[in-house]
């Protein structure tokens, strides 16, 4: 559904410019690249400004060191020390033929990158570092959102409002039904993409990101909702997490 900001603004999450947060289930294959961390580079990744410097890749492609300290209101020292220190673990990397000795262009590169699993969530050696490099993109993704909310109808024209677009839809899954969901809404999403990006860059275009938030809501039972309840009793609070 398209519309002004209060009633929709952009998403879709999986192009090879975004994290792609959640593991596929055993078995299954992705439909484009994703790089799966281990321990090592998830403890790499796990600084708040390492983060941001990824986001600002994926947000805005190549960027020096003195460019992203502009961009993350840091110094270039700083952006530098810690694309150094994503370049050693593949999260970056220098553009090939582009810059000088002295003004070093960086670049992430193509595919998605999976940050949790079960095996790392569940480790003592990583949850923690897991849990620092997913809040962070997620602060990021509502920021943007939050802006586009707030100041959209006033920055942007009429042509880009109407483009734009927040959708919820609602309904009753198994975990299955959502894998098979989600998957092929990110394939598919991830296919025409990667059509539109064989274009080249058009004039006008200017930088989008897309989100596809789809998932069981916590805090309330897994009844809530059922059409087979039969029971108008109050709704106790669900076992899998309390609500803080």
């Amino acid at each position: 559904m398209n519309g002004s900001p209060e009633t929709s603004p952009p998403e879709l999450k999986s192009s090879a410019a975004t994290p792609a947060d959640a593991a596929l289930p055993a078995g299954e294959e992705a439909a484009f690249p994703v790089r799966r961390v281990d321990t090592v580079s998830l403890k790499a990744l796990a600084h708040p400004l390492r983060v941001q410097i990824l986001e600002m890749l994926s947000r805005y492609g190549a960027q020096t060191a003195c460019s992203l300290g502009e961009l993350l209101n840091e110094s270039s020292g700083s952006t530098s020390y810690h694309l150094r220190q994503l370049a050693k673990h593949d999260f970056v990397r220098e553009v090939e033929g582009k810059g000088t000795a002295r003004e070093r262009w960086w670049e992430r590169p193509r595919g998605a990158i999976q940050i949790t699993s079960p095996e790392l969530a569940t480790s003592p050696a990583t949850e923690e570092a897991s849990r620092l490099v997913t809040r962070e993109f997620e602060h990021s993704r509502q920021a943007v959102l939050a802006d586009f909310m707030a100041h959209g109808s006033e920055a942007l024209d009429a042509e880009w409002l109407h483009a734009a677009l927040i959708s919820t839809a609602n309904a009753r899954l198994t975990a299955g039904q959502l894998a098979r969901y989600t998957h092929a809404l990110e394939a598919y999403g991830h296919r025409v993409l990667e059509e539109i990006r064989a274009e080249g860059e058009q004039e006008g275009a200017r930088p989008v990101q897309i989100h596809l938030n789809a998932f069981p809501i916590l805090g309330v039972p897994a009844s809530a909702g059922s059409r087979s309840r039969t029971s108008r009793t109050a709704p106790q609070e669900s076992p899998e997490r309390k609500q803080p």
